[in-house]
């Protein structure tokens, strides 16, 4: 580690420490993150996931890169490029700008692209990320590259896997059923959650709880039925899972500033059944990003106070859970680092370390001042309507 000096201490979690550090031979800014595992053989630290997953995908320019792995004394350092902040600081640091603007639908354009370019490819190559959401979407001038490995899996393994993952917000219909059997269509869902908020500046199935999350979804797509979504209607009943009655919304209504183009794209990805979504290749093709060029360059001029991990500069740091509900599974699960509060959301934002990985998620202990008091009385209504939910939670 004597080739590195360190600049700047990023974080800390339960499984990890983040520093900035400047390379003395090269002067290259890099992210050093040190696992507190220790690892008795390098075996150990080849296998993990994240190193597998970067390594096989290190050729694509909008996966972030790991440079090099060094261990010493049975600590573990994973050297990465370093990324000046993610894409949820940017609707931060617009949102919070006296005179900026929300992104334009070519902006948004621009990050989708590059965003499903790195996914077609990580796809491609067997693997699927599982957490995708704004905080994993790194930002370095005009380069979008997708980040945070830790929960990555490999699309020809065995399942079951773990229902238990993604931020909530972005987590697809077939996980909070608690299908152990889903793929890289979970991908597909948790982009298109992010198209949407890239428009709307606030998420489009926010909930404090994963049945508040689903039923957002449910008044959106409608309830699903055997001839929509037969293994999802299977995986209701075998958690005693009581639909609630929607009619669902028109997506031009709840991105009402989106182009035609833009709504289809998002129709491709939103759908209950996971095989029913397109393929990020086929979203590649699509008329959205066809019909008119595609921006050669990003436009932002907002300045940063935020690093690549989304640790706020200059702020006091403090414990809580991230997501401020009565459920031990989820409480216990993980802990955050809240060091934002904001305008837009009123929500707290922080560092969610998890698997030997750094996680940035967002804590939903708090009101979130711009859901629509009809709606939440809606969900409410339907909430009381349903029965045996927390058999399946």
């Amino acid at each position: 580690m004597d080739k590195y000096q360190t600049i700047d201490f990023l974080g800390e979690g339960s499984f990890a420490k983040v520093s900035k550090a400047k390379d003395l031979k090269t002067g290259e800014i890099v992210a050093i993150k040190k696992l507190k595992k220790k690892y008795s053989t390098w075996q150990e630290c080849v296998d993990l996931r994240e190193v597998k997953s970067l390594n096989k995908l290190k050729q694509n320019d909008n996966i972030i890169k790991l440079k090099e792995m060094i261990r010493t004394e049975e600590n573990l350092y994973l050297v990465f490029e370093y990324m000046e902040k993610n894409l949820y600081e940017l609707m931060t640091e617009k949102d919070k700008h006296p005179t900026a603007k929300r992104f334009s639908e070519q902006q948004i354009k621009y990050i989708l692209f590059q965003t499903l370019q790195g996914m077609a490819y990580m796809h491609k190559y067997g693997f699927f990320h599982r957490d995708l959401k704004p905080e994993n979407l790194l930002v370095n001038g005009d380069k979008i590259k997708i980040a945070d490995f830790g929960l990555a899996r490999e699309i020809r393994s065995i399942p079951p896997y773990t229902d238990y993952v993604s931020t909530r917000y972005y987590r697809a219909p077939e996980c909070i059923l608690k299908s152990t059997n889903y793929n890289s269509p979970i991908d597909i869902w948790a982009v298109g959650c992010i198209m949407a908020e890239l428009f709307n500046f606030k998420p489009l199935f926010y909930g404090s709880s994963e049945k508040e999350v689903f039923f957002r979804i449910a008044s959106v797509l409608g309830t699903p039925s055997n001839g929509t979504w037969p293994e999802g209607i299977l995986l209701a009943k075998k958690c005693d899972m009581k639909f609630p009655n929607a009619a669902g919304m028109s997506l031009n209504q709840l991105v009402p500033d989106a182009s035609q183009e833009a709504i289809d794209l998002l129709g491709e990805m939103l759908r209950w059944d996971p095989n029913k979504r397109s393929t990020a290749s086929n979203l590649l093709q699509h008329s959205f990003f066809t019909k008119t060029p595609i921006p050669v360059r990003l436009n932002l001029n907002v300045e940063s106070n935020f690093n690549v991990f989304g640790i706020a500069n200059d702020v006091n740091y403090g414990l809580i859970n991230r997501f401020g509900n009565n459920n031990e599974a989820e409480k216990n699960d993980v802990k955050t680092f809240s060091n934002l509060n904001n305008n837009r959301h009123s929500i707290n934002k922080g560092n969610e370390f998890k698997n030997n990985n750094i996680h940035i998620g967002r804590a939903g202990n708090s009101e979130i001042s711009y859901i629509n008091k009809r709606e939440e009385d809606d969900i409410s209504k339907m909430l009381e309507d349903t029965v045996g939910f927390n058999k399946c939670i």
